[in-house]
């Protein structure tokens, strides 16, 4: 087996407690937004991605192998999650014309009306559990460790 003679690299103490820590508020975050959205707007949290990130595509219009990659999920949790959204008419699909194997999943007027107004819940949840509790410059820390941990630039909005 690959690696199994080599001793780990176990997390020093210090170490330990930022990723309990990163864990704790993982969990308690994303239980709270998706609690928030399932009440307020009767959405998990994981669909509102889904319409965030086509809201944000020209056109609001994306292949579902690049929506898959904005929401951050399976090709097929997102096939299920669409097929979900469809039914209740806030997102259709559609074959490129120019390419009949590219699905194309596009955010329909009902779909972006519904976003709109989950909106302003989540927003503020968001700063509930997030903004509200750290000063400016935790926010710019934030920025850069969350940007570092996906490997992006700090600066892309």
């Amino acid at each position: 087996m690959i690696g199994m003679t080599e001793d780990p690299r176990w997390l020093t103490d210090d170490e330990q407690r930022a990723w309990r820590a990163y864990l704790r508020a993982n969990r308690m975050l994303w239980a709270a937004l998706d609690q928030q959205l399932q009440r307020d707007s009767r959405l998990p949290h994981a669909y509102y991605l889904i319409l965030v990130a086509l809201s944000e595509r020209p056109g609001r219009r994306a292949t579902m192998s690049e929506l898959a990659t904005l929401a951050g999920t399976s090709p097929s949790a997102l096939s299920h999650a669409v097929g979900k959204l469809e039914a209740q008419g806030w997102v259709s699909r559609c074959r490129d014309t120019l390419n009949g194997r590219i699905v194309l999943a596009t955010l329909t007027d009902e779909g972006f009306a519904e976003l709109v107004a989950a909106a302003p819940g989540h927003v503020g949840e968001v700063r509930r559990m997030i903004f509200d509790r750290l000063a400016p410059d935790q926010v710019a820390q934030l920025a850069e460790i969350c940007s570092a941990i996906a490997g992006e630039d700090p600066a892309w909005p």
